[in-house]
């Protein structure tokens, strides 16, 4: 990562250990389905064209889905402008920068490199935060794009495409009513439970590692500002309006969690959080005012 933002092993141990695991779980799944006779080159094929779009598509998908516009410096002179200071305090090439037109205050950036990228904010979420909240916005934007997040997490999620094309290949072809030659369980059944367990593996696996690279995320950008306070604002703002906006929106909104600054529908600390793209407020805040105590100031 040839950038300012501050270096993070954690996130790069979690990255190392969560493929390794993943490629484990893959081979595993891939014996278990030749043990069984079955022959996954069609699935593994649909799953690779799958992987590939979403890879070198991902931005413009993005955009696409949550009704984004790039718009230019004339257009969006001050955005530009916090982008400008950002992308040269960390220097890193400046990513294309867009508007949604959403309610909802929230804000992405997506692209597999940092010279095929943008970064995205809704009208939201730029008529209810102050500039430096909205700086500390956008740097934990950049960093995502400087880890180059997007790309470690899409292939991550190669795994979990593959076992849930493979679950619905085994029930709409007549595998599940063959038998093996023992006349045991059908393969189809088998093909299926297998294929949920793997599922279920890399969907943990995959939803721990986008947790940590949120909280990666806000170190970066605040210890980029130095201005680890306001970062904590916006969170608050953020999290705190997303309660006033109706549920309908929401709900439209909520299936871009991943990529999103604050998810739409945040869900509770329970057993729940297992489930969650992101950290709870509590330890995000937390995490930050560490950071402002380390660094002296808010």
């Amino acid at each position: 990562m040839n950038t300012r933002f501050a270096p993070d092993r954690g996130l790069t141990t979690r990255m190392v250990v969560t493929m390794f695991l993943l490629g484990l779980l893959y081979v595993a799944f891939m014996g278990v389905l030749i043990a069984v006779g079955v022959q996954g080159l069609v699935v593994l094929v649909l799953a690779g064209g799958l992987l590939l779009a979403q890879y070198f598509l991902s931005d413009r998908i993005a955009l696409f889905a949550m009704h984004g516009r790039e718009v230019s410096p004339q257009e969006a002179p001050e955005l530009h402008g916090m982008v400008d200071r950002l992308c040269a305090m960390a220097d890193m090439p400046k990513p294309r920068v867009a508007i949604a037109d959403s309610d909802v205050p929230n804000a992405f950036a997506t692209g597999r490199n940092q010279n095929n990228s943008v970064l995205c904010v809704t009208t939201g979420i730029l008529r209810r935060l102050e500039p430096q909240e909205l700086e500390g916005v956008l740097a934990h934007e950049l960093s995502h794009v400087a880890h180059r997040d997007v790309a470690v997490m899409t292939i991550a999620s190669f795994l979990g495409i593959v076992a849930g094309l493979m679950t619905r290949f085994a029930l709409y072809t007549g595998l599940g009513r063959s038998r093996d030659n023992n006349g045991g369980l059908p393969i189809g059944l088998i093909i299926m439970l297998v294929s949920i367990v793997v599922y279920a593996i890399s969907f943990l696996l995959t939803r721990a590692l986008s947790r940590y690279r949120e909280l990666a995320a806000d170190r970066a950008g605040a210890l980029l500002t130095q201005r680890p306070s306001a970062l904590a604002s916006a969170l608050t703002k953020v999290t705190g309006d997303m309660a006033r906006i109706p549920n309908q929106d929401l709900r439209e909104a909520a299936p871009f969690n991943a990529f999103y600054f604050a998810p739409a529908l945040a869900k509770g600390t329970s057993i729940a959080t297992l489930f969650s793209t992101h950290p709870p407020l509590e330890r995000r805040l937390e995490q930050l005012a560490r950071i402002s105590a380390q660094l002296g100031r808010g």
